[in-house]
């Protein structure tokens, strides 16, 4: 008979307490509250909504999405209504779902990233007592720059420094932490999360999509309509565990939320293992919509059979030379 054992979800993220590890990813569960019909929100330890630019944006020319195994590669280019059309079309739903809130932010230029917040920190204050429900805001810095030197922001140390400077600034009306969200795709990466956290930023997300490209071999050119894209899925996943494990050894006071091939319980203690505090559940959502609320469920499972009385003793197991857990129950 397996005994039914107590564990204590609650983690914190910089100054932020979550209910629980597990939260979705941005850029795969919708704008809004799109996976209330298949997960109860409220459970998870947050909804990070698409990201958000301070004006509409169209998005990139179809196809968007291509399958891999383990995986998909996508351009989806950021479509969104930008930050003030969500808080008029999107964010009234979730507020019903009792979810927690993290904002994604994009933008092209420093100044674009500035305006998103500042758009943000007025949506939070004019909803009134509904805002309190955005506990953070996470700034995707995986975005080409159109000024200045062309490149993508989180390959630049100090622009992604700026960006964050300017967005924390910008939040000061409607003050919430900002987390960084980086790019696997620079060898650059422990440097770029040390001049975040300088520049102000609470915790790392890690990590986002790494660059790829895949041709039809029928045709000659590439499967998606802007050529190249970004892979994600269980495909990525040694790429975030490293990701983390080495932002983490280089600085072990900056709280982490990893993301990268999350589709069960054990790729999410992996990355709870490697050092995140937190993980999101993302390309897994498009095979099946419970996702986020299935690897929550497994998660306690997994570690109330090994006897682990809390999810935030996971984080950086890796670090400290690894744990002998109990066997599993056996029923």
């Amino acid at each position: 008979m397996v005994v039914d054992r107590p564990v204590d979800t609650r983690v914190r993220v910089g100054s932020i307490e979550l209910p629980h590890a597990v939260m979705t990813a941005a850029g795969t569960s919708g704008h809004g509250a799109e996976l209330g019909r298949y997960c109860d929100l409220s459970t998870l330890g947050a909804v990070v909504v698409k990201s958000l630019s301070v004006m509409p944006w169209p998005g990139n020319p179809a196809p968007r999405l291509h399958p891999l195994p383990e995986g998909m590669i996508n351009s989806v280019g950021l479509q969104g209504p930008g930050v003030a059309g969500w808080f008029d079309e999107f964010f009234p739903e979730l507020v019903r779902s009792g979810g927690r809130v993290v904002v994604s932010l994009w933008g092209r230029s420093v100044d674009e990233y500035r305006q998103a917040a500042l758009a943000t920190a007025d949506g939070i204050r004019r909803t009134g007592r509904a805002g309190d429900c955005v506990i953070a805001v996470e700034v995707n810095l995986s975005c080409p720059n159109l000024e200045g030197r062309r490149g993508i922001f989180a390959h630049d140390a100090e622009l992604s420094a700026a960006v964050v400077a300017e967005s924390v600034a910008a939040l000061a009306g409607a003050p919430r932490p900002v987390w960084a969200k980086l790019s696997p795709n620079t060898d650059r990466l422990v440097e770029i999360a040390g001049a975040v956290r300088a520049a102000g930023a609470e915790a790392v997300t890690l990590v986002n999509t790494v660059l790829g490209l895949v041709i039809d071999p029928d045709t000659g050119r590439p499967v998606l309509g802007n050529g190249g894209g970004g892979v994600s899925g269980r495909i990525i996943h040694p790429v975030a565990q490293r990701a983390i494990f080495d932002v983490a050894a280089a600085h072990p006071d900056l709280p982490i939320v990893g993301v990268g091939g999350v589709s069960s319980a054990t790729e999410a203690v992996a990355l709870l293992q490697a050092g995140a505090s937190a993980v999101q559940v993302g390309t897994a959502t498009f095979a099946d919509p419970r996702a986020p609320e299935i690897v929550a469920r497994d998660l306690v499972t997994w570690a109330a059979d090994r006897g682990i009385g809390r999810l935030a003793d996971l984080t950086g197991v890796a670090h400290r030379g690894g744990i002998h857990p109990l066997p599993p129950a056996q029923g």
